[in-house]
């Protein structure tokens, strides 16, 4: 099957996609905004009839929400698309190896304690998210045995892992009742609390994090064949995985710090993207982070209208459309060929 011919109508009609869905973003709310306001808010016309109050709901509410939102939906759909290449694995997502359960451990018991919050650095939070994913990824490589060992073996040594941090997360919630609502609404996942801020420096951790992969993705493609063919042409497995380990582990931990664990989009928005324009990752980089992108600002989109006035976490919205579309693909693939 010719996958190349899919690419670029794909990637374009995402890339439309997601600038009606951010429009559409844009314009809903409790205070309802004509897209065609919109429009001129953002090209800054200042139009009659236009109160000043829409400026600052477009500017300094919704727009840095949806940026962090898509930016975010960009740097899981990446992380995913090279785990399932590191682990030759396409179950694989930035959450199965607990990286995402050490960043966000990490910053609740940080927050406990007084490290993050009040009149902290804004850099702290991040930090402190990056140690915990890195300390987590230092304990996989440990129990694992490091690289030298199969990918099979580090994705189960990942999996228990993540198992164990969520129990201590779970714990530390019992354990810090005053505290429960604000942790469970930032763990479930959610944008309200976006910033221009955060959004910068979300922006700065993510490209850093998916900017190297368009210059590996040769590396990439290297990862999914067995590792006898990857050494006979002089590719150095365990560095590369090192790599993209770190990588991942930069873009992650940075997102769950600010919006919380948000599910199923590393996941799903590689595979399904695979299945349209094939596993060669000079393609199937760029519609995965557009993809990722569409995903979250849909999910953020449908999160604070369902119930309007109040607000759904973004993570239930992500799992209640992840869960039952992971399972078509399950049975697309015990229908296909072995």
């Amino acid at each position: 099957m010719n996958h190349h011919k899919y690419f670029y109508p794909l990637l374009i009609g995402l890339i439309l996609l997601l600038t009606l869905l951010s429009l559409v973003a844009l314009s809903v709310g409790p205070a309802h905004i004509s897209i065609k306001d919109t429009i001129s808010i953002l090209l800054s016309k200042n139009k009659e009839g236009i109160p000043s109050t829409s400026h600052h709901i477009i500017w300094n509410l919704r727009l840095p929400r949806i940026l962090g939102g898509i930016i975010t939906g960009a740097a899981l759909a990446v992380s995913g698309m090279a785990y399932q290449a590191i682990f030759r694995n396409p179950m694989s997502d930035p959450f199965v190896l607990g990286v995402s359960s050490g960043a966000a451990f990490a910053v609740a018991l940080a927050s406990f304690l007084g490290i993050v919050g009040g009149a902290v650095g804004v850099w702290t939070v991040p930090i402190v998210a990056f140690s915990g994913s890195a300390l987590t990824s230092f304990l996989i490589f440990f129990l694992s045995g490091g690289m030298r060992r199969s990918p099979t073996t580090l994705l189960l040594t990942g999996i228990a892992l993540n198992f164990l941090l969520s129990a201590l997360m779970t714990l530390f919630l019992y354990l810090n009742r005053a505290q429960l609502q604000n942790i469970m609404q930032w763990t479930m996942g959610s944008f309200a609390a976006s910033s221009w801020n955060k959004v910068g420096i979300l922006s700065v951790t993510s490209l850093i994090g998916i900017i190297p992969m368009f210059f590996l993705t040769k590396e990439l493609d290297l990862l999914l064949v067995d590792n006898t063919t990857a050494i006979s042409i002089g590719m150095n497995i365990r560095g590369m995985r090192i790599i993209f380990l770190l990588l991942c582990t930069i873009s992650t931990s940075i997102t769950v710090a600010f919006f919380g664990i948000i599910g199923f989009v590393g996941l799903m928005v590689p595979h399904i993207m695979r299945l349209i324009v094939g596993p060669k990752h000079r393609n199937l980089l760029p519609v995965s982070i557009v993809g990722g992108g569409v995903m979250v600002a849909l999910s953020d989109l449908i999160a604070r209208s369902a119930i309007s006035p109040s607000e759904l976490p973004v993570g239930v919205i992500t799992s209640l459309a992840g869960a039952p579309l992971f399972i078509i693909l399950l049975l697309h693939h015990k229908r296909g060929p072995s």
